[in-house]
């Protein structure tokens, strides 16, 4: 299986050609980077685990589920200034997060 990795959205940067301790390629005689004048290799190969694979997959915008009638409904309450904020359900559910990150809760 292969699997293409995107830059997200990132800006492409430059190489450094050759920098003394970077292990990067060395100029050759003629002033050409010793990795350009060599051919690619074919057998490079790079597995991802099933954790980078799912990973992955949930960075995938379009992987990710959206209810937008709901996006609607919060974004119409913040507007309207009829949102509120529960805070007692927000503090238990991230007590019922920190049990199951810590392994004191397995629900």
């Amino acid at each position: 299986m292969s699997t293409t990795i995107s830059n997200n959205g990132l800006p492409k940067l430059p190489q450094v050609a050759s920098q003394p301790g970077n292990g990067a390629a060395a100029e050759s005689s003629a002033g050409v980077l010793a990795s350009e004048a060599a051919p690619t290799r074919a057998d490079d190969q790079l597995k991802l685990t099933d954790s980078a694979k799912a990973l992955q997959q949930a960075a995938r915008t379009d992987a990710t589920p959206v209810d937008s009638q709901r996006v609607e409904r919060v974004r119409q309450a913040l507007a309207d200034g009829s949102y509120k904020i529960d805070a007692n359900r927000i503090a238990d559910r991230l007590l019922a997060m920190e049990r199951q990150l810590g392994g004191v809760d397995k629900s």
